[in-house]
């Protein structure tokens, strides 16, 4: 396993570009947004390039080689409820063949949906195994995975999640598995652990974040983003042991990236403190990484 980090944690002003975060916390690789557009960050500056065509995608790894960042995934947001399906199918197509041309091995699928509360369960499943199953279906000579994310009201329900990976029925399918999203969600402590555990084998792609709850309700049951605002952490102060998690993971066979994705930075106010921020997460998740070996 190794070290990574999602592209907005370095692309908010503290640093003189994002690629200049990257090295002054000691990360290569990085998790890429790709927006609808196929608009990707330039990583050296705050403008956006677009991958039009093959050309442009293997001009862009060269760039980011050339900044001395590895591209580890997309991350992508497709509502299955929205637009129609064959217009859905062909933009997570196209991105899968992007990562490819990348050298990916991984792209984020988001499981939210705007529909998704009004919409029965089966709906959600099928929704989501023929859109996924489709392009996985188009591009059979491709290695590279989809990891749904557990996100939002209906990603963070593990028989959603299960049932999608079922019906697809392939290895190129699984998790982007966000350590913190089950806890946001409203599950004990002692349950998102079970979750994950569960999940592991599963898994092609990470988020992780923190959150510190009141001791209290760590193992109690709590609505849906309670009081997240509040109680999001740093990584290395939060109530989710990550020593834990990340040998759930290697013991499932994992070898992936381990992606900081650190919501609490908001509750800085300058550059420095949210620079140092950072710096713990990633000595924080380094020194846990050593001690896995």
């Amino acid at each position: 396993m190794y070290l990574s980090i999602r592209d907005a944690m370095v692309a908010e002003g503290d640093f003189s570009s994002p690629a200049a975060g990257m090295k002054e916390l000691g990360i290569e690789a990085a998790e890429i947004a790709l927006e609808r557009d196929f608009k990707v960050p330039a990583m050296d500056s705050k403008e956006k390039l677009t991958l039009k065509n093959d050309s442009d995608a293997k001009d862009y790894k060269k760039h980011l080689e050339s900044l001395g960042i590895r591209a580890c995934a997309f991350l992508t947001a497709c509502d299955f409820s929205a637009a129609d399906m064959e217009t859905n199918i062909r933009w997570v197509t196209r991105a899968l063949e992007l990562a490819d041309m990348m050298g990916m091995p991984a792209i984020r699928i988001d499981s939210a949906m705007r529909r998704e509360r009004e919409l029965d369960f089966e709906t959600r499943v099928d929704l989501f195994a023929r859109g996924l199953g489709a392009a996985l279906g188009r591009t059979p000579g491709l290695k590279v995975a989809m990891g749904i994310e557990n996100h939002g009201f209906q990603g963070n329900n593990l028989a959603f999640l299960l049932n999608v990976y079922q019906r697809v029925g392939s290895d190129r399918l699984g998790s982007t598995m966000d350590t913190g999203n089950f806890y946001w969600r409203g599950y004990p402590l002692s349950e998102v652990y079970g979750i994950l555990r569960i999940l592991a084998p599963h898994t092609k792609h990470t988020h992780l974040k923190n959150i510190k709850y009141p001791e209290g309700v760590r193992e109690s049951t709590r609505e849906a983003g309670w009081q997240y605002g509040t109680y999001v952490s740093p990584l290395d102060e939060g109530d989710i042991d990550h020593a834990k998690v990340l040998r759930m993971l290697k013991d499932a066979g994992y070898r992936g990236d381990i992606c900081i994705e650190d919501e609490s930075l908001g509750h800085y106010k300058q550059s420095p403190e949210r620079i140092a921020v950072l710096k713990r997460d990633v000595a924080h998740l380094k020194s846990i990484l050593q001690r896995l070996g």
